[in-house]
C-alpha cells in the first residue's frame, strides 16, 4: 500500500494533448467519425409528415460518397452533408448550428442511433429545420475525430 502512505490523494486528471494540426477545410485523406440532441417527439406532427412526404425514400447527399459508413446513412430522411466546405458554408450563411455525427461502420451505437433517431421522420424534420447535419466517417477523417474527441475529453474527462 505505497499510495496510502504518500499523504492526501492528488487529482490524477490531466488535460489531454491537443491534436497536432487540424484544417477543417482539408480534403479527406485517401483510405487503403452528442453535441445537440433532438427531443424524441411523442406523437406524429405536421413537421414529421412533411419530412416523410418530402423524403419518400430518396437518397440524400451521402449517396455520392464512397465510405461504407456514410453510404449506410444515404437513405436517412436527415439532410446529411459529408464534412466539407458546402456544409460549413451553408451553416455560416443560414446562421445555423452544426449537428455533427462522427462514427464508423462497425460501431454498435452508430447503428442504434440510425435506427432509433436518424430514420425517424419527426426527428429528421427537427434536425433538418434547426441544424446543418454533418456525418463524418472517423476511419476516413481521423483528423476531425481527434479534434472532437480531444474537446470531449477536455470538457467531460471522458471519451465517447
Amino acid at each position: 500500500m505505497a499510495d496510502s502512505d504518500s499523504g492526501p490523494t492528488e487529482s490524477r486528471r490531466t488535460t489531454p494533448a491537443k491534436p497536432a494540426s487540424f484544417d477543417p477545410s482539408a480534403p479527406k485523406k485517401e483510405k487503403s467519425a452528442q453535441v445537440a440532441q433532438a427531443p424524441a417527439p411523442s406523437e406524429k406532427t405536421a413537421a414529421g409528415k412533411a419530412a416523410h412526404d418530402a423524403h419518400q425514400g430518396k437518397p440524400n447527399r451521402l449517396a455520392k460518397e464512397s465510405s461504407p459508413y456514410l453510404l449506410m446513412h444515404a437513405n436517412n430522411p436527415v439532410d446529411w452533408y459529408a464534412w466539407g466546405e458546402e456544409a460549413l458554408s451553408r451553416a455560416k450563411k443560414e446562421k445555423k448550428l452544426i449537428f455533427l455525427s462522427i462514427g464508423y461502420s462497425s460501431c454498435y451505437w452508430c447503428h442504434v442511433m440510425e435506427r432509433e433517431s436518424f430514420m425517424n421522420e419527426e426527428i429528421a424534420a427537427y434536425l433538418n429545420e434547426h441544424f446543418v447535419c454533418i456525418k463524418v466517417d472517423r476511419e476516413e477523417r481521423p483528423d476531425i475525430d481527434d479534434v472532437y474527441m480531444w474537446a470531449l475529453r477536455v470538457l467531460t474527462q471522458r471519451g465517447g
